[in-house]
């Protein structure tokens, strides 16, 4: 059994605990954020956790921590140069992952939440969650289980990109921890059963006994938290007054990251120069195809509907303004409006339908129904129907790119 390993706290002015470093640039961006030092005690929870993890590796192979050695000679061959891993910063869960997530009602969070901040959905078997990017800021990884699927959510701040993934390795349930390290200033995970490292973009284990395993991902988008409460008043939210750690949960330690014509922060790999770095895009992506659309190119008065196509399958994407950037202003509510994307199959029950927005609302042409940002039927004669998510990922270009160059960008 592994020997589990402990939370710890980063102290010091103007270092960024928040996300995949602990380290900040003046001439990057502007953080005064000050990180509270911590406790000596042992994070019980996740204690806990790692523990119940290691015990269950009997069908993983063994091997040593690539936490410890990225080189071990026993390792599978890299899928990447061990030597472009750099560290961010902070020790292997220095950025605390929450172990045991606590949950309250829509009404109670209403009461630290803001209507345009940004919070990560995800609905499996019914089971509705949100997990508010003001909370995964600082923590980057919820490990949850979410309508009987153990699952990971994570944010990678540096990327601005959000994904929820099945925490299943070969049938195996284990939890993900956060190494340190950045890999193309993407957040580097780690498994607590065998401490291989993981790309957070893709999901793949890179280095380590596991590499070559890619975990599943699921449907979650960002959406703002005044559509998600309307539509969602019975989803349970994470709890900001339980993560087993003190933050300042609702700022941004990344002031000015997201500027269009800015440059990322601690990447290190050749920028595909079709589009700006920090272009933001929806990509979409199978083994064979990947698709990206610049977020400009979505963007329309209070609601725009864009229609496209990957592997031959149609796909229609919803736009709907009062969003805000988490990583623009101090002050997460503040940031400028990004809108909330939805990404779906415009096919419902083997009928094809057509939408156009009308007055920041969704309306299909074949029926008259109108539909909000999360796919719902909402008035009409399909009310109560919803449309097939198709999975996505939000990100920043330079990110999506150096991991699927391939990628064909939609440039009108």
């Amino acid at each position: 059994m592994r020997t589990p390993r402990l939370a710890f706290l980063i102290v010091g002015k103007a270092l960024v605990a928040a996300a995949c470093t602990a380290s900040s640039s003046a001439d990057t961006i502007e953080s005064t954020t000050t990180i509270e030092a911590a406790p000596t005690t042992t994070n019980t929870s996740t204690t806990t956790v790692s523990s119940t993890a290691a015990a269950q590796t009997g069908s993983l192979p063994e091997g040593p921590s690539a936490l410890d050695n990225r080189y071990a000679e026993s390792f599978p061959e890299p899928l990447i140069n061990p030597d472009d891993i750099l560290s961010g910063g902070p020790p292997p869960d220095g950025i605390p992952p929450i172990d045991d997530p606590q949950f309250v009602s829509v009404s109670v969070a209403d009461e630290w939440l803001n209507d345009q901040e940004p919070v990560l959905v995800v609905d499996i078997n019914g089971d509705i969650r949100a997990y508010p990017i003001q909370i995964l800021m600082w923590h980057e990884i919820v490990n949850d289980t979410v309508g009987g699927v153990p699952v990971t959510v994570t944010y990678c701040p540096l990327c601005n990109s959000a994904i929820t993934f099945e925490r299943t390795v070969q049938g195996v349930e284990t939890t993900f921890g956060t190494s340190g390290s950045l890999y193309f200033a993407n957040l580097v995970m780690y498994d607590r059963a065998t401490e291989s490292l993981w790309n957070q973009l893709d999901g793949r284990a890179v280095v380590g006994v596991l590499t070559g395993e890619t975990l599943t991902q699921l449907p979650s988008s960002m959406v703002a938290w005044g559509d998600f409460k309307a539509a969602r008043s019975e989803a349970q939210i994470l709890d900001r007054e339980r993560t087993g750690a003190t933050r300042r949960y609702g700022t941004n330690p990344y002031t000015g990251l997201d500027d269009p014509n800015g440059q990322p922060f601690l990447f290190q790999g050749d920028i595909d120069v079709r589009a700006k770095a920090m272009q933001r895009v929806v990509a979409i992506e199978t083994d064979a195809e990947a698709v990206a659309w610049p977020l400009d190119l979505l963007v329309d008065g209070e609601a725009a509907v864009t229609e496209g196509e990957l592997n031959g399958d149609p796909l229609v994407i919803f736009w709907k303004n009062g969003q805000s950037s988490a990583l623009d202003t101090s002050d997460i509510a503040a940031g400028r409006d990004i809108g909330t994307v939805g990404v779906f199959s415009p096919i419902l029950d083997g009928r094809p339908l057509t939408f156009e927005a009308e007055e920041g609302i969704f309306v299909d042409q074949e029926t008259g129904t109108t539909w909000n940002v999360l796919g719902d039927a909402v008035e009409g004669p399909l009310a109560g129907s919803a449309l097939e998510p198709i999975t996505f990922v939000r990100t920043f270009w330079f990110s999506w790119a150096a991991f699927r160059p391939d990628t064909e960008l939609i440039e009108q």
